[in-house]
């Protein structure tokens, strides 16, 4: 293994320092936790070996942020797939914010599965996919949540939000029948985005 200054997560912990109580803070002065993580995201103690993090970078583009979230949701690192969604979520246009909130919580409920937190997993399973229900293949958002929708015009990028939407609630209720012991490892995926065969809009 190389050496502590050469491995990634080194240099992420060394990108930020503490302030007078001890917290970790960035170079700007927001809280970050320099701990490293393991896969699924819990901290470690400081000094172990943890999982490369997602590197704080600007959003990716959008296709691409899908097939980095569902590379690593195929790996089992649902927290890593979650940071991936989170960063386009907040980058997102404002007519598209809520799918990918909405997808960020999918792999939030499934960080929450590997985890064994049956209640949490349910949870943010039929929370995102509520959030991601008002969308619509080609024709963004709108109708699908009380109150009205919101503006027109965001795309889906591949993504068939009643599917998945339909698949993630199906999932929160098996969860929540039998809990996470009778569930298979693959029974706790998602493919975030719709068959091959479909171009994304």
């Amino acid at each position: 293994m190389p050496p502590a200054q050469h491995r990634p997560e080194a240099a992420a912990r060394d990108a930020v320092g503490r302030d007078a109580a001890g917290r970790d803070r960035d170079p700007a002065g927001r809280a970050r936790n320099a701990r490293p993580r393991d896969g699924l995201g819990r901290p470690l103690p400081r000094g172990a070996d943890g999982e490369p993090p997602v590197p704080d970078a600007p959003a990716l583009a959008p296709a691409a942020a899908l097939e980095a979230a569902q590379r690593l949701l195929d790996a089992g690192r649902p927290f890593h797939a979650h940071e991936v969604l989170e960063a386009s979520w907040k980058a997102a246009p404002p007519a598209e914010r809520d799918l990918w909130q909405g997808l960020a919580q999918l792999a939030v409920g499934l960080t929450h599965a590997r985890r064994g937190n049956a209640a949490g997993a349910a949870a943010l399973l039929r929370r995102g996919a509520t959030r991601i229900s008002a969308y619509r293949v080609g024709g963004g958002a709108g109708g699908g949540r009380p109150g009205g929708g919101r503006p027109g015009g965001a795309g889906t990028y591949g993504v068939d939000p009643a599917a998945l939407a339909a698949a993630a609630a199906g999932l929160a209720g098996r969860i929540e029948s039998g809990g996470l012991d009778g569930l298979a490892p693959g029974e706790l995926d998602l493919q975030l985005r719709a068959a091959s065969g479909q171009s994304p809009d």
